[in-house]
Formats: C-alpha cells, sequence, structure tokens
C-alpha cells in the first residue's frame, strides 16, 4: 500500500512540474523577443527593394506584446532608419500597426508627413533588421490605371489614325501635282508680274538657260559683299511693249569675279538641281556668264528684309515670329538633307556646311530661305573617303561643329555632314530666341559667342568649343515661356559636343510643328522696330 502511494505522490509531482515547466517556458518566450534597437541613423539605403538597417545593438522588448518595428524617413538629401520596439495594441505617430503578426518588416508609405515615410512592423526576433520596399502595384490600383488609360488609348488611336489618313490625302495629293510636271517656261523672255506683296520672282525658276542670250538686267544698288562675291539688287527688264513702272522685275544678282569661277560653278550646279526648289530655300533664276564684264552671275529672287543678322540687329521679335523664322530654318534645313522630295522622289541630300544668320534670308511673310551654297556638298552615296576628305575643313569658325574645328569629321558616314549643319542652326536659333520678347528684357544683338572678336579665328573657337566645352548662355529667364522652353531643349540637343546625340533637322522642324497651338494661343504681334529705314541687304558671307 505504502509503495502504491508513493508511485501515485511521484507521478503527480511530474505532471506538476511538467506544467509548470512549459508555463515557465511560454512565460520566458514571451519575454524574450529580440528586435534592433537604434535611434535615428543615418543610411545608404534609397527606399528600394530590399535593405539592413546598420543597427548594431539588439534588445529585448519590455513588453511581452511588443512587436519589431523600423521606420525610414527621406527629408531633402538625408536619409534616416529608427528601429525599436512597440506594444501594437497602442497606436504610434497616430498609427494602428495593422501589419505586426507578419514574419518580415514590408514598409509601407504614409503621406502627409512633410517627407517620404515609410513604416513596417513583424513579430519575429530581429525581424526589423531587414527591410522589404514593395515594387508591385495592388491589383486593384492596376485596375483602375487600366480603366483609365482605356479611353485615352482609344482616342490616340482616333488621333493616329485621322493624322495617317491625312498623311496619305496629302501625299496623293502632292504626288498628283508632281505627275502633272513643271510649267513650261520654252519663252526665256516671258514678262514676269511684279508684284510687291509677292515673297520671290517664282515663276521663271531654273528655266532660264544660262546658256542661251543674256537677259537685260539693269543694276541697281550693292547690298552685300563677301568673300567670294558681291550682291547687287537689280531691275529684270521684261520688254519694251510694257511701261516703264511695270517692265522690270526686281531681282538679286550675286557677282563672281573671273578668279572665284569654282564658287560661282558649285553654286550654280547646285541651284541647277530641280529638286532643291523649297519654299524654304533661295528661289534660283538662272546662271549666266558675263564674258565682256569677266564675271559669272547667278541671278536669284530679291527679299527686301535683307538676311537674318541684319533683320535680328534691327528688330525685336514676336513668339509667333519666333516660331515661324524658327520653323521654316528647320524645314530648310531638312529638306537639304532629306533624299526624298515633298512628291517622295529620290533627291542627293545636300550639306550646306556654312550655316549662319547672314547666309539665311527673310522673306515678306517672316519665313527664312538658305542661301550662299558656295561651300555645299551633294551626300551622293558614290563619293569616296578620299574626295570627301578634299572637302577641306570650310564654313565659319564662329559657326563650326567641335569636330569640324577639330579636323575630325567621320568621313565614312555622310550623316555626319547633316549633324555639323545642325550644331550651326542651334546657334542660329539661339540668336532668334536672344531677340524675342517673350524672354523678358530683350538685349542689343549678339552673335553666338559674342565674348570673342568680330571674326574669331579657328584656334580661338577651339579653346572655347573644345577646351572649354562652351556654348552660349542660356539665361534661366528664357524658359519661363512653355514654347521658347521647348525651342532651347532642342538647342541644346542640337549642339550636342557627340554628333551622334544631336537631333536631325526633321526632328526639329516637327517640334515646332507640335508648338503651334502655342503660336495661336498668343496671338500674332509685330515686330518692334528699332530702326524704321528699310532693311535692304543680302546674303552675305
Amino acid at each position: 500500500m505504502e509503495l502504491r502511494r508513493f508511485s501515485v505522490f511521484w507521478c503527480r509531482t511530474i505532471l506538476f512540474g511538467s506544467v509548470l515547466l512549459q508555463e515557465a517556458e511560454s512565460y520566458i518566450v514571451k519575454l524574450s523577443r529580440l528586435c534592433k534597437f537604434c535611434d535615428v541613423r543615418a543610411t545608404s539605403c534609397m527606399g528600394v527593394k530590399s535593405c539592413k538597417v546598420e543597427c548594431g545593438i539588439t534588445s529585448i522588448c519590455p513588453d511581452k506584446q511588443d512587436v519589431c518595428v523600423s521606420i525610414w524617413r527621406k527629408m531633402d538629401d538625408n536619409i534616416t532608419f529608427d528601429t525599436f520596439c512597440h506594444n501594437p495594441a497602442h497606436m504610434l505617430h497616430g498609427l494602428v500597426l495593422e501589419d505586426h503578426n507578419n514574419s518580415k518588416c514590408e514598409m509601407k508609405e504614409v503621406k502627409g508627413r512633410g517627407s517620404q515615410f515609410f513604416i513596417c512592423s513583424c513579430s519575429e526576433d530581429e525581424c526589423n533588421e531587414n527591410i522589404f520596399f514593395s515594387s508591385t502595384l495592388d491589383s486593384q490600383v492596376v485596375e483602375i490605371i487600366l480603366v483609365s488609360l482605356v479611353p485615352l488609348l482609344v482616342m490616340a488611336v482616333i488621333v493616329i489614325t485621322s493624322f495617317y489618313c491625312y498623311r496619305v490625302y496629302r501625299q496623293r495629293k502632292a504626288s498628283s501635282r508632281c505627275k502633272r510636271g513643271p510649267p513650261d517656261f520654252s519663252d526665256a523672255r516671258a514678262i514676269i508680274i511684279d508684284d510687291e506683296g509677292s515673297d520671290s520672282s517664282s515663276t521663271h525658276a531654273n528655266n532660264l538657260n544660262h546658256n542661251m542670250e543674256l537677259l537685260p538686267i539693269e543694276l541697281d544698288v550693292l547690298v552685300g559683299k563677301g568673300r567670294f562675291a558681291e550682291v547687287y539688287k537689280a531691275k529684270l527688264k521684261q520688254g519694251c511693249s510694257v511701261s516703264e513702272e511695270q517692265g522690270f522685275e526686281t531681282v538679286a544678282i550675286k557677282i563672281f569675279p573671273y578668279e572665284e569661277y569654282a564658287s560661282w560653278k558649285n553654286e550654280k550646279e547646285i541651284f541647277s538641281d530641280a529638286d532643291l526648289r523649297h519654299d524654304n530655300v533661295l528661289h534660283f533664276l538662272t546662271a549666266e556668264e558675263r564674258k565682256v564684264q569677266r564675271q559669272y552671275w547667278l541671278i536669284t529672287a530679291y527679299h527686301p528684309r535683307g538676311n537674318l543678322q541684319e533683320f535680328l540687329i534691327h528688330h525685336v521679335i514676336s513668339w509667333h515670329d519666333l516660331w515661324m523664322l524658327g520653323r521654316s530654318l528647320a524645314l530648310g534645313v531638312a529638306h537639304l538633307h532629306s533624299d526624298h522630295t515633298t512628291c517622295g522622289r529620290y533627291k542627293v541630300a545636300i550639306a550646306h556646311r556654312d550655316i549662319k544668320s547672314s547666309n539665311i534670308l527673310v522673306k515678306n511673310d517672316l519665313t527664312c530661305c538658305l542661301c550662299d551654297f558656295g561651300l555645299a556638298l551633294r551626300l551622293d552615296n558614290t563619293l569616296s573617303v578620299d574626295e570627301l576628305a578634299n572637302s577641306g575643313q570650310v564654313g565659319t569658325a564662329r559657326y563650326m561643329a567641335p569636330e569640324v574645328l577639330e579636323s575630325r569629321i567621320n568621313l565614312e558616314n555622310i550623316e555626319s555632314f547633316k549633324q555639323a549643319d545642325v550644331y550651326s542652326m542651334a546657334l542660329v536659333l539661339w540668336e532668334i530666341i536672344s531677340r524675342c520678347n517673350a524672354i523678358g528684357e530683350v538685349k542689343e544683338y549678339e552673335p553666338p559667342f559674342g565674348n570673342l572678336r568680330e571674326n574669331p579665328c579657328v584656334e580661338s573657337m577651339k579653346d572655347s568649343v573644345l577646351r572649354d566645352r562652351g556654348r552660349p548662355e542660356i539665361p534661366n529667364s528664357w524658359i519661363n515661356h512653355t514654347g521658347i522652353q521647348v525651342v532651347c531643349a532642342s538647342i541644346d540637343e542640337c549642339w550636342d559636343h557627340d554628333p551622334e546625340a544631336r537631333l536631325t533637322a526633321q526632328c526639329v522642324a516637327e517640334r515646332f510643328y507640335d508648338m503651334e497651338y502655342l503660336d495661336k494661343l498668343s496671338g500674332r504681334s509685330d515686330s518692334e522696330e528699332k530702326l524704321p529705314e528699310e532693311i535692304s541687304t543680302g546674303d552675305k558671307k
């Protein structure tokens, strides 16, 4: 009996001890939660993917209900972590810790804190040491975004389809005009109507044969003088049967001396290509060899507003004027560079190689047209590297692209010559903006790199453009106007030091086209003239 009682006593003792041991272990576990515990510390964690808090202190949480918490903040350039224990039954920074049962500390952003604020909580030992930033959107958010985008996508499809149909219509219309061919001007003595409202003598372009009888021309005044030629305003007499008032057509005569035959021949051959014809390229009438005077003549349309440089010197322009001048300039350069006409026929691309404001004329409708093709190069695919290399370092130093100044233009790729033109075009666009009243205070006209002497040499430009990577300044006040901000961004891409990174002229023209609505909103205002007298200059070198 005693033995049985003793056995029962020990069984009860062992069972009671086991229960006490389990309760003790449970109590100890609840008191033994370990968390990283550091005050606010700077961190290199950028708030993406996963990070480690870089806290070297581990603490035993005082409350058995505590969980581990981490807070990530970014205020300006200061990024910090804060790690500690906290009882989820109590609010923290006005927040309820809803995710404290997680085994991982997954960050959630809290808005309205005056800074970027992320917080996470978890219930495993030291689980707040490794932090995870969510990189996937909630499925509901994705659905909302998709639903919001559907109408926009439908509208985009409609707009693109409409634009495509319009382009097809325009191309077919242009093609039909091309098939009809140019009008027949077999009579070189036909009368050209003198219309004061028109910009050019357009009816005879490229059809007056320079080998035929010399035209009756009366020189008027000298309007320009360059390195190779002089430009005169002149009158073209059409016939004795008309009155003196109506029997003359104003034209421009570019006169080369006999010694400059090569320059005259090159420009004549460029102009003689019928595919060169474009609204933003100077209208060519004919070329003549004047043996008696020992001269070579190029006869072109005359534009009384003169060249762009002179126009900008004497005028402050509006945003509308800027848009007209800049867009037409880009369209002209794009036409030169294109290997197709507007009718879709193949043509040889041309690099101007001396684009500058004095080689651009301003028409009566305030659009530009390119002139002076004495240094132009036909970018024929049949040209060899040696033939391209023989073209030499040409142009005006102030407007030369870095690779031209350095004589390192890529002769293996004819696109390199177009990229050099685009750089020069960017400088001209900068000149146009500098005289626009939309930028605020307009200063006196100054050419690009105006801090240099009047005609800087190649070595001076190398120091500024190559060594210092200098470009004309674009003040912050210029970009307060939305349209000018877009033009300045295009300029910055066009004069990039790396030729391959530059925009094409066609891309710049399209950007101007996209800005047309800004022009319509602003309304057209007349240019403010600094001088009342008419500017009557021709294309200069």
